[in-house]
């Protein structure tokens, strides 16, 4: 690992972390020889996650037919990965608040990382069959990297984002990021990931979101936040010019079977999505 990321994080891990349910949650799920009981019993220990767990499993986003009242219960109808996801999204946002910045509104930063949760979720219906939840939290944290580049580098952060706005060539943040910083927010973003032995997918996800070419696995899952950031940004921006947001590449397309036809419905499928989710996800 690029010893400055290194050193990033190291700093960057001492304002914030996981709780410690979550952590072994994680920890359970990839383990085989535990149980559906032990998981339960994880989540249980802190009433905080094991409330915001039930009201997401309850929401309209889920639509489910029966109620869930239980963490047992959620287990069972939802099974452990997907508890594990939910678990996870619910976290994440509450952990970032103990690095705010002075580059980015954070409620900006929650808006767009939402609305990608969203697409990502919405598309991911179309093309695949599990780790659809993995897919909504891999669109949830995409760019949690900037928030580690926007605490720990002020300085330099500005100077990207100013080079942004400068260039004529409509130079994207990734591209600023590494000729000014000399890596980019995807990259500090999968090794936190990586540190925190989130699931692999989700690392993928999060390295790649800008060019899933690069991606040898997960490679469709990539590709679907890939394709959700830049729909998210549509949504913000309340077009449906594909011209106003980051391109889309080719191989997305191609990898999910999706084409361009899936934005406007998407689109409108979040719009009405957003107000329950930001409540549930930000508690307001």
């Amino acid at each position: 690992m690029n010893e400055k990321i290194q050193d990033l994080l190291s700093n960057v891990e001492q304002l914030i972390s996981l709780p410690a349910a979550y952590v072994r949650l994680n920890e359970l799920v990839d383990d085989p020889t535990s149980s559906a009981d032990d998981i339960a019993h994880v989540i249980t220990q802190d009433v905080a996650l094991t409330a915001r767990l039930l009201r997401v499993a309850n929401s309209p986003l889920y639509g489910l037919s029966t109620q869930i009242d239980t963490v047992s219960r959620a287990v069972t109808v939802l099974g452990t990965q997907q508890v594990r996801s939910l678990a996870l999204a619910t976290s994440a946002c509450k952990s970032f608040e103990g690095i705010p910045n002075e580059l980015m509104s954070m409620e900006n930063f929650w808006e767009h990382s939402i609305l990608c949760a969203l697409c990502a979720r919405t598309l991911a219906l179309e093309c695949l069959k599990h780790q659809r939840e993995a897919v909504f939290v891999a669109g949830l944290l995409h760019d949690i990297g900037q928030l580690v580049l926007y605490r720990a580098l002020p300085d330099l952060s500005r100077q990207t984002l100013e080079a942004c706005l400068d260039s004529p060539d409509e130079l994207e943040s990734q591209e600023a990021e590494r000729e000014i910083i000399g890596f980019d927010h995807a990259e500090i973003g999968s090794e936190l990931a990586r540190s925190w032995s989130l699931p692999a997918s989700l690392q993928a996800c999060i390295a790649y979101h800008h060019d899933p070419a690069q991606a040898t696995q997960n490679r469709v899952e990539t590709a679907i936040v890939h394709i959700a950031n830049s729909i998210a940004a549509l949504v913000e921006l309340n077009t449906h010019e594909l011209d106003n947001a980051p391109r889309i590449h080719d191989i997305a397309w191609e990898l999910t079977g999706l084409d361009e036809d899936i934005i406007a419905p998407t689109i409108a499928s979040v719009q009405t999505q957003i107000g329950d989710a930001r409540a549930l996800l930000m508690g307001s």
